[in-house]
C-alpha cells in the first residue's frame, strides 16, 4: 500500500474530469491538483513554452510528495510527454489510454479527433491510433474556443453559445462519417451533453480523462500501490490565478457540495 497522493494536473478545469472519475473508482486515494488557470490555455503557445509549462507543473506537485503523475492536459501529452517521462515517478498522459479505448470502439475505422490547436498540429493521436491500427482513418479538427468556453462556464447543454461553436467545429467531422471522437482535450468532456448533440448517438465519445484515471488505476494496482483508506482534505486543489471562479466551477464540475479546499500558489516560483 502507498499512502501517497496522485498528482493531477492540467491548464486549467478541464483535467477535473480525470479527479472526478479517480473519486470514483478509488475512494481511498488523497489527490493533489494543480490547474494553471494564470497561464490557460497552453494550447495556443509553442512547443518551448509548453515544456516550461509542463515542467514547472510538474516540479511543483513533486514537491508535494506524490506517487504518480497524471497530465490530464491533452496539449501536454501530446506536445511535451518527454517533459513527464524524463522524472523518477510513473508518468501517465491521456493520448495513449484515450487512443486504446478508440481503437476498440470504432467499428467502421473511421475515427475522430478534436483538441486544441497545439494538440492537432502535433499529430500525436494519429501516431498512437496508428500504431495500434494502421488501417484506422484519422479525421482531425483544432477547437481552439472550447477552452475558453469551458472555463467561462458557458458549457451546459442549453448554451447558445457553446451549441453554435459545437457545430461550426464539428459537423464537418459528423460528415465524414466517423463512428467514434476522441474529446482530445480534457476540457472538452465538460461540453459532453453539446457535443453528443451535434454528432449524434451513433457516435462514441472518448472522455480522455477518464481513460486516464482508469490507466492510472490499472498501474498503482499492479505496483500494489493503492491507497489503504481516504485521509482528511483527501482531495487539495491549487490555482495559478484567483481561486474564486475555480472554486465555484469545480464544486459543480465535481458534483460536490462540500467546500473544496483551493489555494492560489507563484508557479513561477517553481522555476530552476
Amino acid at each position: 500500500m502507498d499512502n501517497r497522493p496522485i498528482g493531477v494536473f492540467d491548464s486549467g478545469l478541464g483535467g477535473l474530469t480525470a479527479v472526478k472519475e479517480l473519486r470514483t473508482i478509488l475512494p481511498n486515494e488523497q489527490i493533489v491538483y494543480f490547474g494553471d488557470t494564470g497561464r490557460v490555455p497552453y494550447g495556443t503557445r509553442s512547443v518551448k513554452t509548453i515544456e516550461k509549462y509542463a515542467a514547472q507543473d510538474i516540479r511543483f506537485l513533486s514537491s508535494m510528495d506524490i506517487k504518480l503523475v497524471i497530465a490530464a492536459c491533452g496539449t501536454v501529452s501530446s506536445v511535451a510527454p518527454h517533459v513527464g517521462m524524463a522524472i523518477q515517478l510513473p508518468f501517465i498522459g491521456v493520448v495513449d489510454p484515450a487512443s486504446k479505448a478508440a481503437a476498440a470502439a470504432t467499428k467502421t475505422g473511421r475515427v475522430g479527433v478534436i483538441g486544441t490547436t497545439a494538440t492537432i498540429k502535433s499529430k500525436a493521436f494519429d501516431k498512437a491510433l496508428h500504431t495500434l491500427n494502421p488501417d484506422i482513418q484519422v479525421f482531425s479538427r483544432e477547437c481552439p474556443l472550447f477552452v475558453p468556453l469551458v472555463e467561462s462556464g458557458w458549457f451546459r447543454k442549453d448554451d447558445e453559445i457553446a451549441k453554435l461553436t459545437a457545430r461550426r467545429y464539428l459537423i464537418p467531422l459528423r460528415e465524414e462519417k466517423i463512428d467514434t471522437l476522441i474529446l482530445g482535450c480534457t476540457h472538452f468532456p465538460l461540453l459532453w451533453d453539446v457535443i453528443h448533440e451535434v454528432m449524434g448517438p451513433e457516435v462514441a465519445l472518448i472522455n480522455t480523462g477518464c481513460e486516464a484515471a482508469h490507466t492510472a488505476a490499472a498501474l498503482l494496482r499492479e505496483k500494489d500501490a493503492l491507497g489503504e483508506r481516504p485521509a482528511p482534505g483527501a482531495c487539495r486543489f491549487f490555482v495559478s490565478d484567483s481561486i474564486d471562479g475555480f472554486q465555484r466551477l469545480a464544486g459543480i464540475l465535481l458534483g460536490s457540495e462540500e467546500s473544496l479546499d483551493v489555494r492560489q500558489v507563484d508557479i513561477d516560483s517553481t522555476a530552476c
